[in-house]
């Protein structure tokens, strides 16, 4: 058990409820490690059908995972535990990527990082006019993990390569339009929503359905065209040059934001999601983003982008290496090569 995640079984339904409030619900080493228990031992107890997976007071759902135990790792003992971290997440993703019996994520806030990585693999995933779902990673030279490189790749329309290198916002009817979310409820209806579902877990599709409203136009849709045609390339400085070439206003903007992003995490984002998308499973996924992730975290990109943006908040990061076409081949090579045999990721047995 750990003070930051409720854990409860209501009759027929399993409930992990993230409370860790004045994190917005950002994953720690225990919390992974609990839900990862809970949900083990409801995997094997036939009387649970079900399981719901919010937060308890404030803006959640979850922001991510722990962001100053990584950089503390980076700094201060070679990665060595911020490998741990990211090793036992990962682990809960996969196994919530496989679990048999369906989840529902109530993505009812924050949804970024980390928590999309516990919403995404959930069988019903829920947005209110309250979600505000991204993968902000460019900002702090990490990268779009926790399963990431497979769940945008897999988006279309080159949707996912605009989120991984942006960062974009998007807002919870914008999620339904893409396909992050199943369905879209107002946060009124979820206290009936959850009721209904512990009252009967084998109907969650026709309760949410139910209960669900037509979301809000997605102002996304306005601008996928431009979208698909600038990010393109699976080159960073095509999608650049793309943006240079255009003078609408629309370019200008994502061309400003991404001069301001993490050059390494850029090209590392695009290839990432090109090779994900050619990989058979999740796990061989979780494997690739586990060797970037050990890598890119003793990196200079990562401590130095959560100074500028996290700690210090003066939102002036130094990348380095500084310019795209620094960022060399041999580097990203280096970052995505196998592991020792004994360093690998490995699913939960």
């Amino acid at each position: 058990m750990t003070e930051n995640l409720n854990i409860h079984a209501h009759g027929r339904t399993g409930h992990l409820s993230l409370n860790r409030p004045k994190a917005l619900h950002a994953l720690t080493l225990d919390m992974c490690h609990a839900m990862s228990a809970a949900l083990a031992e409801w995997a094997g107890d036939d009387a649970i059908e079900a399981v719901i997976l919010d937060h308890a007071e404030g803006r959640g759902f979850c922001a991510g995972g722990d962001i100053n135990l990584l950089r503390h790792s980076a700094l201060n003992d070679g990665g060595k535990s911020g490998r741990e971290f990211f090793h036992d997440e990962y682990r809960l993703n996969h196994q919530m990527f496989e679990y048999a019996k369906p989840i529902v994520a109530f993505m009812d806030g924050i949804t970024m990082g980390g928590g999309v990585g516990i919403a995404l693999p959930c069988k019903y995933r829920v947005a209110t006019e309250n979600t505000r779902f991204a993968m902000p990673e460019s900002g702090i030279g990490l990268f779009p993990d926790v399963g990431g490189g497979w769940h945008l790749s897999r988006l279309g329309g080159r949707l996912g390569q605009f989120l991984a290198l942006t960062g974009a916002r998007l807002d919870g009817a914008e999620c339904v339009w893409a396909g992050i979310a199943t369905h879209y409820l107002p946060a009124e209806k979820l206290a009936e929503a959850k009721a209904r579902i512990i009252e009967h877990p084998d109907r969650i599709g026709g309760i949410l359905s139910e209960l669900s409203t037509t979301p809000p136009p997605a102002r996304l849709e306005e601008n996928a065209a431009l979208i698909k045609k600038h990010f393109a390339s699976d080159r960073y400085e095509d999608i650049l040059a793309s943006l240079e070439a255009d003078d609408g206003e629309w370019a200008a903007k994502e061309l400003a934001t991404l001069r301001g992003k993490s050059p390494q995490t850029c090209k590392v984002a695009l290839r990432q999601l090109s090779e994900s998308e050619k990989l058979e499973s999740f796990a061989d996924n979780m494997r690739m983003e586990y060797r970037i992730a050990s890598r890119v975290l003793t990196r200079p990109d990562f401590a130095e982008g959560v100074r500028a943006v996290i700690v210090d908040k003066t939102n002036d990061p130094q990348w380095n290496p500084a310019r795209p076409e620094d960022v060399s081949e041999e580097l990203l090579d280096s970052i995505f090569a196998p592991l020792p045999e004994s360093e690998e990721w490995t699913p939960l047995q």
